[in-house]
């Protein structure tokens, strides 16, 4: 229950900054309608699998694309702070370490989720078919996803400091292969063998292959089971290494 408590004053002393802040809320919010603007008269007059609209295939991968660039710089706030020195305050406070990173970490997923809402309603008067259950759950294991990779962020800027030019270029660096070998973009089906195999060692691949089943409303499949793991797998590994690195900053 401490913990529980501690994790809720971090969440909610990140969220304020963003609630006094509207202009940055609404740049994030509208970020989606960009990619949609400039990528929607692409998919004009194209069909997916079965005659479906393209949207069911682009949707859930630009939601996800989304979600990779916002919580993979959580941690630049992270050193804002060390560089003017408010994070050493939290440290000598009497709350838990852990939840000094749980707590950011789910702050991620509120700013996901109204970006997520947003792309299917603007999405879905021009054909994509809503599957609000399959959407639920799809932000479910996205916000878990986002959580993992959002505390690796976190643990990426405690790691290198106020060397913010380095959170950068491991950032850049790990960004576009994964977006890349995941498919978001592209269809890999045809692409060559190597590049195919590598796009299967990537763990973002499951996770978009879940989303585009769940939004498709086809339940039964199975890459939503190991999106699903992925999702859970990283959120274990980020909030272990995060919480880890976040006591021995403490100490």
């Amino acid at each position: 229950m401490m913990l529980a408590n501690h994790t809720g004053i971090v969440l909610g002393r990140q969220l304020r900054p963003m609630s006094r802040d509207p202009f940055t809320l609404i740049f994030g919010v509208l970020q989606p309608i960009v990619f949609l603007a400039l990528y929607g008269p692409l998919l004009v007059g194209m069909t997916g699998a079965g005659g479906e609209s393209p949207w069911q295939w682009f949707v859930p991968g630009i939601i996800v694309m989304v979600s990779l660039f916002g919580t993979s710089v959580a941690g630049a706030y992270l050193l804002e702070e060390l560089r003017v020195g408010s994070f050493e305050r939290f440290l000598v406070t009497p709350l838990d370490r852990s939840s000094l990173l749980i707590g950011r970490a789910l702050k991620e997923v509120v700013p996901l989720t109204l970006q997520a809402i947003l792309i299917v309603a603007i999405v879905t008067p021009f054909g994509f078919q809503l599957h609000p259950i399959g959407v639920i759950v799809g932000l479910l294991i996205l916000g878990t996803f986002g959580i993992g990779l959002g505390a690796l962020s976190h643990s990426l800027a405690m790691a290198v400091k106020r060397q913010e030019y380095l959170f950068w270029l491991v950032q850049q660096t790990l960004l576009f292969p994964l977006l890349l070998l995941s498919g978001i973009l592209l269809p890999l089906d045809f692409a060559p063998g190597w590049l195919q195999t590598l796009s299967r060692l990537n763990p973002l691949t499951y996770v978009v292959e879940a989303e585009r089943a769940l939004f498709a409303g086809d339940f039964a499949e199975p890459s939503i089971v190991v999106g699903a793991a992925v999702a859970v797998g990283l959120a274990i590994v980020g909030l272990a290494v995060g919480t880890r690195m976040m006591r021995r900053a403490a100490a």
